[in-house]
């Protein structure tokens, strides 16, 4: 199947799915696409039992489609650009301290402690798995998920205080989550573990990926500030996008941070002096369309992988008790530091209920589990992902707003 055919099908399904969503489910956007994807994702697994459909050629495609490559190296970095392009920093630096708290140490706590409870619960159903491939899991589940975040927080009316430290610690925090996913998983491929060389795995990555953001950053705003075509500068945006992000990942070091942080400046620093109010416009709307669209092919393409999920009785079960392990993690981390430092992190236990419960995970920890090689662990842990991103979008996507509005 050409590219131009998988893109053709994509788009068509997103139009389609969105507009049934617009004219009857009035969903919120990212929550309705990935709904009716998961009813066709279903439909294609049960139409065996009644229908000639080739399901082991769909699932074979599926799984050799590298969805995780498509995800990593190519949608995350335009998504995380566009999220960050539209944020107001100095509504992030009001909300600086939970979102430094929850983004970086509230990532690290979250890893070993789902990583701890998910070594016991696989013990207890009889699979021996090593530690370190827990820690992986709590890794890619822990940071919650901008792409998610962005794509609902915006129609729920979260009081705007609570919206800046979970969209500011949604941009971080899937940074630092990415980068103790690779340090782990290079320690993995290393033999053994060492806190030494995962600690400068992390340092390389991390510091790394926000001082690439800071340059290439800087170097757009000097090119955005010597000309004025709106034409132009999109197409500088979407270069810098697309060269840096590569770049990163040439040499090892964070891409997602580095589009975090170069979104964050193109949006905020001097960007009346580089861009005039005709680029500001045209960049932010044109952004906003990039943003749409690949939220949509997004949400489409992780809903299909319940296609490739191997159901097995102790995979469900394990995959619904991972649910109640991280929303009971996220509730730790969000809530011992609003117990123990109140007067630091400033919260009520209203704003502490609504970070807990709109910590959302979504692609990106698929794509993560995706990226694992084959075993019967990887299995084990796409399962269980799965339904945390299916419990955290369609349950607590659709709650959020509720929550909110409760006195």
């Amino acid at each position: 199947m050409s590219l131009y055919l998988v893109l053709t099908i994509l788009i068509c399904l997103s139009a389609g799915f969105a507009y049934l969503n617009q004219r009857f489910l009035k969903l919120p956007f990212v929550i309705g696409l990935f709904f009716l994807s998961t009813i066709l994702s279903l439909f294609v697994i049960t139409s065996k039992l009644w229908l000639n459909i080739p399901i082991e050629e769909i699932k074979s495609y599926i799984e050799h489609a590298n969805i995780d490559k498509i995800v990593l190296n190519y949608l995350l970095g335009f998504l995380l650009f566009a999220g960050a392009l539209h944020t107001n920093w100095n509504n992030l630096k009001q909300q600086r301290i939970p979102i430094a708290t929850f983004a970086l140490g509230g990532v690290l706590f979250s890893t070993i402690i789902i990583a701890a409870l998910f070594y016991e619960l696989t013990q207890i159903f009889g699979f021996e798995i090593d530690f370190i491939y827990c820690l992986i899991f709590g890794a890619l589940i822990s940071p919650t998920d901008p792409i998610a975040v962005l794509g609902i927080l915006t129609k729920a009316n979260v009081p705007k205080k609570t919206e800046y430290i979970i969209v500011g610690e949604s941009l971080f925090n899937d940074g630092v989550g990415v980068v103790i996913f690779i340090a782990l998983l290079e320690t993995l491929g290393a033999g053994s573990f060492s806190f030494s060389h995962f600690g400068l795995l992390f340092l390389q990555e991390a510091f790394g990926g926000i001082l690439m953001g800071l340059v290439i950053g800087y170097c757009l705003h000097l090119l955005l500030k010597s000309i004025d075509h709106y034409e132009t500068e999109i197409l500088l945006t979407l270069a810098f996008v697309m060269a840096g992000y590569t770049f990163c990942s040439y040499i090892h070091i964070s891409g997602p941070l580095a589009m975090v942080v170069m979104g964050l400046m193109v949006g905020n620093f001097k960007k009346d002096i580089a861009m005039s109010d005709t680029t500001q416009k045209f960049v932010h709307k044109s952004w906003e369309l990039f943003d749409v669209i690949l939220n949509a092919i997004l949400f489409i393409i992780i809903a299909f992988v319940l296609i490739v999920i191997d159901f097995k009785i102790k995979y469900i079960w394990i995959g619904l008790i991972s649910i109640f392990i991280v929303l009971l993690t996220r509730i730790a981390i969000v809530y011992l530091p609003h117990l123990l430092f109140p007067k630091l992190l400033k919260l009520t236990n209203k704003e502490a209920q609504i970070i807990s419960w709109g910590g959302l995970r979504g692609g990106l920890s698929l794509a993560l589990v995706l990226s694992l090689p084959a075993s019967e662990t990887k299995n084990i842990l796409l399962t269980a992902t799965y339904f945390c991103v299916l419990f955290s979008i369609i349950v607590q996507g659709l709650t959020i707003e509720g929550l909110a509005k409760r006195p």
